[in-house]
């Protein structure tokens, strides 16, 4: 029924609710698929990230079992202790080494779209009320 002071069109209650829930709908659903989508990408990284880090480390483990004969054979004669000694030590400080870079080292947070929309929404939600 349109009112003739404004020149808009009456709705009721039932149609306003009924447009509020399918808005509220729509973007929980783009919501959703944006999760989805983030998801879908941190699985496919993960998952080459694991497959390259296998690569890695069998390989490093190869050249590093052949360096270490290597200077355990050169350095036998004179000291065998000090030989096995310096290649122990010299494991140490690469370890130690590996874990300070990986605690330093920072990944992106997963879901951060996801999490900042829904941020977003909250704070337009809040300013509306």
């Amino acid at each position: 029924m349109p009112d003739s002071r404004e020149g808009r069109t009456v709705v009721g209650l039932g149609d306003a609710l009924s447009g509020l829930a399918a808005s509220a709908v729509a973007m929980l659903r783009t919501r959703m698929e944006l999760a989805t989508l983030e998801f879908e990408e941190q699985r496919e990284r993960t998952k080459m990230m694991l497959i390259l880090a296998v690569v890695a480390t069998v390989f490093a483990c190869f050249t590093l079992i052949a360096l270490s004969a290597l200077v355990v054979t050169l350095f036998w004669e004179r000291s065998p202790v000090g030989a096995l000694l310096g290649v122990a030590v010299t494991y140490a400080i690469i370890a130690g080494i590996a874990i300070y870079a990986l605690k330093q080292n920072s990944f992106p947070r997963p879901f951060a779209a996801t999490l900042r929309e829904l941020e977003r929404d909250a704070e337009a939600l809040r300013r509306k009320s």
